[in-house]
């Protein structure tokens, strides 16, 4: 997969990247090509050497149907009950997150949002809920072009909409 300077990329755990530039530097006698990133919510700077794109996991953003999927995702009503203590919990959440998968992610922010529902977050829990909101909110703005707080509003939305008892089907006469 190769990228251009300017193009939207996603980083595992930072979220949206910019490509800032392309170059190559010599490390212990050998010429590497690396990508200059720009985390774009902190302005952190990472460089990763090309050849290690796949394994870092650095994606392209995601396209439309991708966002249609997540927001599906999102509503689903699952019945299973997480008897895990939260660290067991927050440590599958955080391999989740390390992925970098649109979807993992999406099943954190679902997953935690129930569960605050039914019982208190522990801190860690409540920390990991803000960085897969944070990290769905970017990947969908850029996705869509649209304002993050309108994508927050929606994926809010979602959320508390599907928290709700089910909705009763309207028998036809």
């Amino acid at each position: 997969m190769m990228f251009k300077i300017g193009d939207r990329a996603v980083y595992p755990g930072q979220g949206v990247t910019e490509i800032t530039g392309i170059e190559s530097k010599e490390i212990s006698g050998t010429t590497v090509v690396l990508y200059m990133l720009r985390v774009l919510d902190t302005e952190r700077k990472i460089m990763i050497p090309v050849s290690k794109v796949q394994s870092v996991g650095l994606r392209k953003v995601v396209g439309g149907n991708a966002v249609s999927e997540v927001y599906d995702l999102l509503r689903e009503r699952t019945k299973t009950v997480d008897r895990q203590t939260w660290n067991r919990r927050y440590r599958r959440y955080v391999e989740k997150i390390n992925t970098g998968s649109l979807h993992d992610i999406a099943e954190v922010m679902r997953d935690l949002s129930r569960l605050k529902y039914t019982k208190s977050l522990s801190f860690g829990e409540r920390k990991m809920l803000d960085q897969a909101r944070t990290l769905l909110v970017k990947e969908i703005s850029v996705a869509r072009g649209r304002p993050e707080d309108e994508i927050l509003i929606e994926l809010n939305q979602i959320i508390d909409d599907s928290q709700g008892p089910s909705k009763p089907v309207a028998a036809s006469a």
